[in-house]
């Protein structure tokens, strides 16, 4: 056997030279461990004054003076804490996005994000959305892939009156966005649905009241979301939240919830992890409390882009997380569960479907989230004239009128239509996403909105000869930034903004090109995230051409019943250029 060099001699016999001490690792910012000494610019502005503080500050003082009252901390920084961002100016194109200090991108206007836990609505709550809209927003508004709800053009002068009237029905902006719990995705179906295995309303409900607003949770490393459904379809992309709950029945304790934790996409995808924990219906809120908990105490905090939650659970692994939280966090240890069945049915609740109680709700399909206060305000008189007062957004960018009569269903179909809220859309209508892009968003480098709204137009047209043959989603998300707010990395042909060189010394919008990606659905037992083929990209004017190119070449080549995402991960390089 030969022996291994001795580590205290080189060469000889010649004595090592001392071993380098390392330096010490620095530390990652966590409270419990290092201490709550702020380490970065962040974390100070943070530690100075709790964001939610700022509120009184609008109300007092900023919507007074106006905007140039606004010091840097607040515009930047506690603002997000009502859900409220300055907006890009116009006319900055997408190579400068980069180049430019953010006092340099904004405008003088903020967007709004109205917070809709589990995305319910009531038709008088949609109808001061949509009053706000027309009168403070120009008529602008985006249902969200996070069921939000979101205007643009708002001056402070106006933020307090918006305030009153939405909280006048309930409704608010608390922590829609910032270091805090954002909104929590629920099932749009919940309580209604005749195949739920259990209404995760009161757990969302429970969550909402108690915690949202609370200053002992609006100082997270970064921002922290849930996740919450009893629907077999797993209808709110639980893979990629800092907590889900998904509903499952355990064999001995009923109907609850699976628990997941660590999901996030933005520019280092990682799906979540299951826990292997059941978590019956009345501990929901007690787990929940206790994630983001640890999230606070444990979460790193010195470097921004690594203080997500998922950086903490990918060091930790699921059984050390698990142990943690139920030993420092719970009051008893949580029973080992099953995970969920795999979906049998789309989890966007398009179409007409029969509740449990025998009306129907109708799920339609704004194109790309882009709405107006005017057509909500139609939607919600509509909804009225046919006896229905509820409505809800998804995750999808899609919204469904509940407890429709079954006489109504032709008027009320025929009215969606007429809004441009499609309950039978084409494949790229229905199955077609996209964040705000460069319209609104200081981040964006492309249009978003308006390129996916024009490529679903002329595929239908393109396409609409095998449009027979296609599955009833073909996922196509189309983001402005690197950063996925649009879910490119679990689409089927996921779509990152960029600027790319022209070959004639300039440069053009466009977007790389992620395929065979997706979350866990009715045709893909388990998530995973797309595939990067090197150098394939595309100019955004050209895209219709390409998805035209690679969907055709899909129906050419796959197999029987085989999902585009899975021809995709296998298909040969020349086939999806």
């Amino acid at each position: 056997m030969t022996q291994a060099p001795s580590t205290d001699t080189v060469d000889s016999g010649t004595p090592a030279r001392p071993a380098r001490s390392r330096p010490a690792a620095k530390p990652h910012g966590q409270w419990k461990i290092d201490g709550t000494t702020p380490l970065n610019a962040n974390e100070e502005f943070k530690q100075a004054d709790n964001g939610l503080n700022v509120r009184e500050r609008i109300e007092t003082i900023y919507s007074k003076q106006g905007f140039d009252s606004i010091p840097g901390e607040d515009l930047h920084g506690r603002f997000r804490w009502w859900g409220l961002y300055t907006q890009r100016k116009p006319g900055i194109d997408g190579g400068k996005t980069a180049t430019l200090e953010p006092h340099e991108l904004e405008d003088r206007y903020f967007m709004l994000r109205v917070r809709l836990d589990g995305g319910a609505l009531s038709t008088e709550q949609l109808r001061v959305i949509a009053g706000i809209s027309i009168e403070f927003a120009r008529d602008s508004a985006d249902i969200t892939d996070r069921q939000n709800i979101q205007l643009h053009w708002i001056d402070v002068v106006d933020v307090p009156e918006i305030w009153r009237r939405l909280e006048a029905v309930g409704l608010g902006t608390t922590e829609a966005c910032g270091d805090v719990p954002r909104v929590i995705l629920g099932s749009p179906v919940a309580g209604i649905a005749r195949d739920e295995i259990l209404d995760p309303t009161p757990a969302i409900r429970e969550i909402a009241e108690r915690y949202i607003g609370d200053p002992e949770l609006a100082n997270l490393p970064r921002k922290f979301k849930s996740a919450i459904t009893g629907h077999p379809s797993q209808d709110v992309v639980h893979e990629i939240n800092d907590i889900a709950l998904v509903g499952v029945v355990h064999p001995e304790l009923g109907a609850g919830y699976d628990l997941w934790v660590g999901g996030g996409l933005s520019t280092y995808a990682k799906l979540g992890e299951r826990l292997g924990a059941f978590v019956s219906p009345e501990r929901a809120a007690e787990v929940w409390l206790g994630v983001v908990s640890i999230f606070r105490d444990y979460g790193y905090r010195r470097l921004r882009n690594k203080a997500r939650l998922k950086y903490l659970l990918e060091d930790w692994g699921a059984a050390k997380f698990r142990e943690i939280l139920e030993t420092e966090y719970l009051d008893a240890p949580l029973p080992d569960g099953p995970p969920p069945a795999p979906p049998t049915e789309p989890g966007d609740h398009v179409g007409v479907h029969e509740q449990r109680d025998g009306r129907f709700y109708i799920g339609a399909t704004p194109t790309v989230g882009r709405v107006s206060g005017t057509t909500l305000l139609a939607l919600a008189e509509l909804a009225e004239a046919h006896g229905s007062y509820r409505l809800r957004t998804t995750p999808h960018q899609k919204i469904l009128v509940l407890d429709v009569a079954g006489e109504h269903l032709d008027a009320v179909q025929d009215g969606l239509r007429a809004l441009g809220l499609d309950p039978a859309p084409s494949v790229f209508r229905r199955s077609t996403i996209a964040c705000t892009g460069i319209e609104y968003c200081k981040l964006a480098i492309v249009d978003t909105k308006d390129t996916a709204a024009a490529a679903i137009d002329t595929l239908e047209e393109r396409l609409g000869d095998i449009s027979h043959r296609l599955p009833r989603r073909l996922t196509l998300h189309v983001n402005g930034c690197p950063n996925s707010c649009a879910r490119i990395q679990t689409a089927d042909i996921g779509l990152k903004g960029q600027i790319l060189p022209d070959g004639e010394g300039g440069t053009r919008p466009g977007f790389q090109v992620h395929l065979g990606g997706g979350l866990a659905s009715e045709d893909r037992a388990t998530a995973g995230t797309g595939r990067t083929v090197r150098g394939l990209k595309v100019f955004a004017d050209e895209l219709p051409g390409y998805v035209e190119r690679v969907v055709r070449s899909y129906d050419a080549g796959h197999e029987p019943g085989e999902s585009f995402a899975a021809w995709a991960q296998r298909a040969d390089e020349e086939d999806l250029v």
